[in-house]
């Protein structure tokens, strides 16, 4: 008795696994990357400028809260230690950058006087942070 010749089914490969590792993969690229930016300043409300850059080579980030109250890195320092504190974090032979992030309600007074202490730092970099309009 001879059987009945079944018909050849085309091979095919089932990529759904596949699929479902990419998008494994693809989703925890992107939110991985969701953490890699890094900001050590403290909330502030940030003034917005048209012509604001992206720096990536910001060493230090001074904070300035709407009360005048300074913060270097999330921590909170004094005026009268703000320059031994710079030099401590400046190498030798080498610029230290230092991103100034006031709040837009700041005083410009209180502002420009911790520009002026800034300044007197030798071999510091200064950045004014701002939000893009």
């Amino acid at each position: 008795m001879r059987l009945p010749e079944e018909p050849e089914l085309p091979p095919t490969v089932n990529v759904t696994a596949l699929i479902d590792v990419t998008f494994s993969i693809l989703a925890f690229f992107v939110l991985s990357s969701l953490f890699l930016s890094q900001n050590l300043g403290i909330s502030v409300n940030l003034p917005t400028a048209t012509t604001a850059r992206p720096q990536t080579q910001l060493r230090v980030f001074l904070s300035i809260q709407r009360d005048g109250k300074l913060f270097l890195d999330r921590q909170p320092i004094a005026q009268s230690q703000l320059v031994p504190a710079l030099n401590r974090r400046r190498q030798p032979n080498q610029e230290l950058t230092v991103a100034l992030q006031a709040d837009a309600d700041l005083p410009h007074g209180r502002f420009i006087e911790v520009m002026d202490v800034l300044r007197q730092v030798k071999g510091v970099k200064l950045a004014i942070a701002t939000r893009r309009k």
